[in-house]
């Protein structure tokens, strides 16, 4: 069963201003994320409380997302420049 992708509105204004070819980019993994999420974490960090945050890296993009198992949600909470 493939999780729900939950958007951040901040992710789609950057979204929005990319090139449509980097859109689709991001579609298509996002596509991905909602069936296997953890299998695209390049590393993790923990957020202001403690949880667990997912990065991967969809370059030059870090794309920083939580699962939420217990709704089975994927929530994308942003999208920064990666660090090179």
């Amino acid at each position: 069963m493939e999780y729900r992708l939950l958007v951040d509105l901040e992710v789609i204004e950057v979204m929005d201003k990319m090139p449509k070819a980097q859109r689709r980019r991001f579609l298509a993994l996002f596509d991905r994320l909602r069936a296997f999420p953890s299998n695209y974490s390049d590393y993790h960090e923990a957020d202001a409380v403690g949880r667990r945050v997912e990065v991967c890296i969809l370059s030059p993009w870090a794309i920083h997302y939580w699962i939420d198992g217990a709704d089975r949600h994927v929530k994308i909470l942003a999208v920064r420049p990666a660090d090179v």
